[in-house]
């Protein structure tokens, strides 16, 4: 029996894509994870590639999905778990300022791994 990784390399290349331009990275390859928490319409859009993520890839390599009620934030397990084929995720603290107050938060960075 074949791997969903060998039988559907186009399809799990085009979800990955379609969460990149969901999150709408910065001219940096960045996005905050305040940004992502707090628009629920790109969490929409991710939770809404569930079935085709079902469909494409194997449910152990998204732990999110075997057991979302016990995950926190199950648009970034998916977006971090999803995201490893193409990019190398780097992160680290931050602080931004929203409405003249500083927030604490991460900044992820999107890195293609052919470029490492």
């Amino acid at each position: 029996m074949r791997l969903k990784s060998q039988l559907y390399k186009k399809e799990q290349g085009e979800i990955i894509d379609k969460i990149i331009d969901v999150m709408g990275l910065d001219d940096e390859n960045s996005v905050t994870l305040y940004e992502l928490d707090n628009n629920e319409e790109k969490q929409k859009k991710i939770m809404d590639l569930i079935p085709e993520i079902r469909k494409y890839f194997s449910y152990s390599y998204v732990r999110a999905l075997m057991y979302p009620d016990e995950t926190k934030r199950v648009y970034l397990s998916i977006i971090r778990q999803l995201t490893k084929q193409k990019y190398k995720m780097f992160s680290k603290e931050v602080r931004i300022k929203v409405d003249g107050e500083k927030v604490r938060t991460k900044l992820y960075t999107f890195v293609t791994n052919n470029t490492l």
